[in-house]
């Protein structure tokens, strides 16, 4: 693709090429590809069938999972989480040893391929919060847990300059990405001083279904 410079910008096609807006400026491409019905019967384009159906699963696998925690990302803001979701999903549906290539899902992924994975690239938790905390999951129960030990807020966290106060907020969801479905709950800390005294130890407890699988 090409970028658009210069003080009058084109949207619509002209001569074959399509000229358009996005996050990154304005582009241009030129139009092509192959017949959307060759795709979809053409046995040379098996394997682009199989592609499409399992990117196409972990689109909607990461709609789940935004729509699940969506209490937890209503102030991030962050273009490109939707792609980023997407794309570390698609490595767990390639993790399925159960399915037949393009039959592969979510659910019989590794899971933990997610872990780590930041939702707000504009404010990551690993260079926001400093103070060491655990998390604990006892599936029998549902039970969830967040815990940290007390911490002084101005060492321990950065943030914006002007800041008052802050509180800490955690989450649990239950995902069900065959029906594309799910459970959430969540707890949090009162708003709390940003100041250089100790809190209080922090523990956040949360109950997602008994024996979910």
């Amino acid at each position: 693709m090409a970028k658009q410079t210069g003080i009058i910008k084109l949207k619509g096609t002209i001569g074959g090429i399509s000229f358009y807006k996005t996050s990154d400026g304005h582009l241009a491409r030129e139009k092509g590809g192959v017949d959307k019905s060759r795709i979809a019967n053409d046995p040379a384009f098996q394997r682009t069938r199989e592609n499409g159906s399992e990117f196409g699963r972990a689109g909607k696998g990461g709609k789940v999972l935004r729509n699940a925690i969506r209490i937890l990302l209503q102030n991030a803001k962050d273009k490109r989480v939707v792609s980023r979701l997407t794309t570390d999903l698609l490595k767990v549906v390639k993790t399925d040893a159960t399915n037949e290539r393009g039959l592969r899902t979510i659910q019989d992924g590794n899971m933990s391929a997610l872990e780590g994975f930041e939702f707000n690239l504009n404010g990551k938790l690993g260079s926001t919060l400093f103070a060491p905390f655990s998390t604990t999951y006892e599936r029998a129960s549902g039970d969830v847990s967040i815990d940290l030990a007390a911490f002084a807020p101005t060492v321990r966290i950065a943030a914006p300059s002007g800041t008052t106060h802050f509180k800490v907020v955690g989450g649990a969801a239950e995902l069900d990405f065959e029906n594309e479905a799910s459970s959430f709950e969540n707890d949090e800390t009162a708003i709390l001083p940003y100041n250089s005294a100790n809190t209080a130890a922090i523990s956040l407890t949360m109950t997602a279904p008994a024996n979910s699988t």
